[in-house]
């Protein structure tokens, strides 16, 4: 085997590619092991005896399978979850879900009539401050102050 090191060189530089991209016809080493100018070997450029390669990139495959997944909502799991407690759902998120079931669980209760429209108003009000960590607490709340109506 031939070092071709200098016509490999030379041919990166005229073609304005890497020395890795440049090909050489292994068939006709002789004739490149005599090209020493950068004329001669523009010559073997020309007779495609020297050649670039293709430009290789990172294959977007992968990728594209796991985007596919995350859409339907695989790979949300809590071994993927990263960041703080909140980057999921945020803080607002979590308060609008949170004062929207409660507000939800307030106007059955009167609709049923199991609180007084009074009581209903009042809660209303404290669930908007932020007294209520859930309905759980809100129904043991109205039944501590002894607010929920006996049928």
């Amino acid at each position: 085997m031939t070092d071709l090191a200098g016509q490999r060189r030379l041919a990166a530089r005229i073609l304005k590619i890497g020395k890795n991209r440049v090909w050489i016809n292994p068939e006709r080493m002789d004739d490149v092991e005599g090209a020493i100018t950068r004329e001669e070997v523009r010559k073997l450029i020309h007779e495609k005896i020297i050649v670039s390669l293709p430009e290789q990139g990172v294959s977007r495959s992968r990728a594209k399978v796991i985007r596919a997944k995350k859409l339907k909502g695989r790979r949300s799991g809590p071994g993927s979850i990263k960041g703080a407690a909140h980057a999921k759902v945020t803080k607002k998120e979590a308060w609008m879900i949170k004062i929207r079931s409660l507000r939800r669980k307030l106007r059955d209760l009167k609709a049923r009539k199991v609180i007084a429209e009074t009581t209903y108003t009042q809660y209303y009000r404290m669930a908007g401050s932020g007294r209520f960590e859930s309905i759980a607490d809100l129904e043991r709340n109205l039944k501590a102050h002894d607010l929920w109506r006996k049928r």
